[in-house]
């Protein structure tokens, strides 16, 4: 769906001040809207390269997928947060392959992978907020993996759900262990023995499809 000018969140781009009339204008003329339900694939596998993609409402999550089916999750994007991963195909230094799907139904600003070139190739700001981003996303990744390779499973589940909290305000936190699962990359089996552990240790109450932190400064001290 093509951008009404009027309605376009130039604002949320973070190099948008550094455009020219005539950049801001091609921007404004080439790039598009898009809704994706949740579950849904926006990038990897069969895709095509997706180019700039900019989220205004939903949540992405962006994970690797091993030879024998495991999927581990790199990181989660909310509304405001930009990503040029699915722009693979203009970025050279991408070597690996990353599956981006949505989360929560989702609403994107895509600038597509032929005009994001376009315009990272005749104005340096918005190349250097490319390259910026990607070094952004590459320190979420080796935070990921050395939480995954050295950090015990009971601090990586506490600073997640400490996570969930201050990104959603409320200690009541409506998610499956499935999803919380998926998100911490483990079993779900591993979630539920340690979310009873933290239970038994009155830092959560469960209930059928949330979780309620009750003891915020111990989680905080396991974390």
């Amino acid at each position: 769906m093509p951008v009404d000018p009027q309605l376009f969140p130039g604002e949320q781009l973070p190099f948008w001040n550094s455009l020219t009339p005539e950049e801001k204008e091609f921007v404004r003329g080439n790039a598009v809207f898009r809704q994706y339900q949740k579950g849904e694939m926006i990038h990897g596998g069969e895709q095509d390269c997706l180019g700039l993609v900019l989220v205004l409402e939903g949540e992405l999550q962006a994970s690797i997928l091993s030879q024998e089916g495991r999927e581990i999750t790199l990181f989660r994007l909310n509304p405001g947060e930009p990503c040029v991963l699915s722009a693979s195909c203009v970025i050279r230094q991408i070597t690996f392959h990353t599956q981006i799907t949505a989360e929560k139904d989702t609403r994107l600003l895509i600038l597509r992978s032929g005009d994001f070139s376009r315009l990272t190739g005749q104005n340096i700001y918005a190349r250097c907020f490319m390259y910026e981003l990607l070094t952004q996303r590459f320190s979420s990744v080796m935070w990921t993996m050395q939480a995954i390779l050295f950090q015990g499973y009971d601090r990586r589940l506490a600073a997640f759900l400490l996570e969930e909290y201050h990104k959603t305000g409320s200690p009541r936190l409506s998610m499956t262990h499935e999803q919380i699962a998926r998100n911490t990359n483990t079993a779900r089996e591993v979630v539920t023995r340690m979310l009873k552990r933290f239970a038994s240790e009155g830092m959560v109450e469960l209930g059928r499809g949330f979780i309620r932190l009750k003891d915020l400064s111990a989680l905080e001290d396991l974390a």
